[in-house]
């Protein structure tokens, strides 16, 4: 039977009643199969205790998942995994323009552009010919964490000083067409509501419905290299230090083996790579796998 009003904790500290439908909801969401689903919410309530987090929770969860799909569990490990990009944002940044480069912009990261009254840094720029698109890229490590009214009403005014300014970049110069501000964790309710009143173009973790980031992610199958279990924390910084943020460029036996890994480990790391993007490994590499031959 499912505990009766047990209380649990969630990442911005506020409890709440333990509800096993959002939990099967969320893994349902993701493809995993009902009777796994049925496993785990039945072992997460018979250990459930009152004042259990959710990241309590999670981990739990995550482990079975792991245990009985691996690759869906990789795809529930999302945004633990895209908090992991930190500490500082500069990874989360490269990451955010990856996300644009998919969808057929080029981009910079860490630009200097001049406002009508004072230089700002912005984080990403993305064009093409038609557009050119200024990002705030906002991290947060702490993915309990909101990007509250204050960033929002921040990076309206830049934008603003901005907007005027003729820019150049794509080889000719024009003006910027749009300004964003992403966020990996959630907004406030004043900040989401500041955005829609001020026309500010925001993307959060389930900000806007429909579009939200974890969306696009799994839309365009942009899975971070922090998400791979393979790698251990020290192999995770060492790559993301290389301007590596993608799990599908580790799809590559050569690149695997130009960091000194050895034949056993660059083959695991590439059959999880597959196990999470099908069309992310290259034929050549994946016949690699199944000869058990590099």
């Amino acid at each position: 039977m499912p505990p009766k009003g047990i209380y649990i904790i969630k990442a911005d500290g506020v409890r709440e009643l333990f509800d096993r439908n959002k939990l099967e909801k969320s893994l349902r969401k993701i493809g995993t199969e009902q009777k796994t689903v049925d496993l785990i919410v039945s072992e997460v309530e018979a250990n459930l205790k009152e004042g259990h987090t959710t990241k309590e929770i999670y981990r739990q969860a995550f482990t079975l998942l792991k245990k009985h799909q691996r690759p869906v569990a990789l795809r529930y490990s999302l945004k633990k995994a895209i908090a992991e990009l930190g500490p500082s944002g500069f990874p989360f940044e490269r990451y955010v323009a990856e996300i644009f480069r998919a969808q057929g912009y080029e981009t910079l990261t860490g630009q200097i552009v001049m406002g009508r009254c004072v230089p700002h840094e912005v984080d990403v720029v993305a064009w093409n010919e038609k557009e050119l698109i200024l990002i705030e890229a906002k991290f947060h490590t702490d993915y309990g964490a909101r990007s509250d009214l204050k960033v929002a009403l921040y990076i309206k005014a830049r934008f603003e000083d901005i907007a005027d300014s003729i820019l150049r970049f794509g080889g000719k110069e024009r003006k910027m067409t749009k300004g964003m501000l992403i966020t990996n964790t959630k907004f406030s309710s004043t900040a989401s509501q500041y955005g829609e009143c001020a026309h500010l173009n925001m993307v959060g973790w389930n900000y806007p419905h429909g579009n939200n980031f974890h969306q696009m992610i799994e839309g365009l199958k942009l899975i971070p290299i922090t998400a791979l279990t393979t790698l251990n924390q020290t192999e995770k910084k060492l790559f993301l230090a290389n301007n590596i943020v993608l799990s599908k460029q580790l799809g590559d036996f050569g690149l695997l083996k130009s960091y000194g890994f050895d034949d056993i480990k660059a083959r695991s790391i590439v059959k999880e790579v597959y196990d999470l993007c099908e069309e992310c490994v290259r034929p050549e590499e994946l016949k690699k796998i199944n000869e058990s031959i590099l």
